[in-house]
């Protein structure tokens, strides 16, 4: 008996059975990590920190020290005069020429010496700076003379005066101005600043006598400047020390009449 064929028309599910679809394969399952063994813990031992040295302590501020230069106590007497001429310094009062000498056998030239002492006298603190007469530095035909002694010398030239110096002073003479040596390389143990500035009131002090100003002056108040017509030197009273006749503003530092 023959078998009937039938043939799937358009619209009919094939019914044929497709072999199941196999499942995704699984990842296996973590499996626990095998223990660390097991570290012994060790105390770290850190250096003991090194002590930090002491800071030094800071040295006290002292007071400049003096020039170690070497005054001699004496000389020949005799003087070298300086061959150095200058201009006039000042505008108005009366010319007054000056010729500078250093006594012989002292280690100060004479030419360098009497510039510094132009100089001096044209600092615009001065005398010639504020109408009390002119200067001019001379060789020859000076109306005065400024003499740098050995202190034996000056005290020889000043005692002729009348002064007692004691080694340690300066004077004015009827020819000019003695200056001790000592005083010009050391300056003065009661001056604050240093022997160039020291120089300053030398040459105002008696160079203000030469002009006229025959008194001295003592301190004109506690803190004030010393007026230079005062005796620094034997002590300041209160005031503080000073080079220049005049201020900063141009005003003539003064004080009571002592002598």
């Amino acid at each position: 008996m023959a078998l009937a064929h039938f043939q799937a028309g358009e619209g009919e599910r094939d019914t044929a059975v497709r072999p199941p679809v196999s499942a995704a394969p699984q990842a296996p399952e973590p499996t626990a990590a095998a223990p660390e063994p097991t570290r012994k813990a060790t105390a770290t031992v850190k250096p003991k920190p090194k002590p930090k040295p002491k800071p030094k302590p800071k040295p006290k501020p002292t007071a400049p020290k003096r020039t170690s230069a070497t005054v001699p106590r004496s000389g020949p007497g005799t003087f070298t005069t300086a061959t150095a001429s200058g201009k006039v310094t000042g505008t108005s009062g009366t010319l007054r020429r000056y010729r500078v000498q250093i006594e012989e056998g002292v280690d100060l030239s004479a030419r360098g010496t009497a510039e510094e002492i132009e100089a001096i006298l044209a600092h615009p603190r001065s005398w010639a700076a504020h109408g009390r007469g002119r200067f001019q530095l001379v060789a020859s035909d000076a109306d005065f003379v400024i003499r740098i002694a050995t202190p034996d010398t000056a005290d020889a030239l000043c005692a002729r005066q009348g002064f007692d110096t004691h080694g340690e002073l300066n004077c004015e003479t009827a020819d000019g101005v003695v200056v001790n040596l000592k005083r010009w390389m050391l300056g003065s143990p009661t001056f604050a600043g240093p022997p160039e500035e020291y120089r300053h009131l030398i040459i105002n002090h008696e160079v203000g006598h030469e002009i006229g100003i025959r008194q001295h002056m003592g301190c004109g108040g506690p803190g004030k400047p010393a007026p230079a017509m005062m005796q620094q030197i034997k002590g300041l009273n209160g005031c503080r020390s000073n080079a220049f006749p005049y201020d900063e503003e141009g005003l003539y530092i003064t004080g009571p009449i002592v002598s």
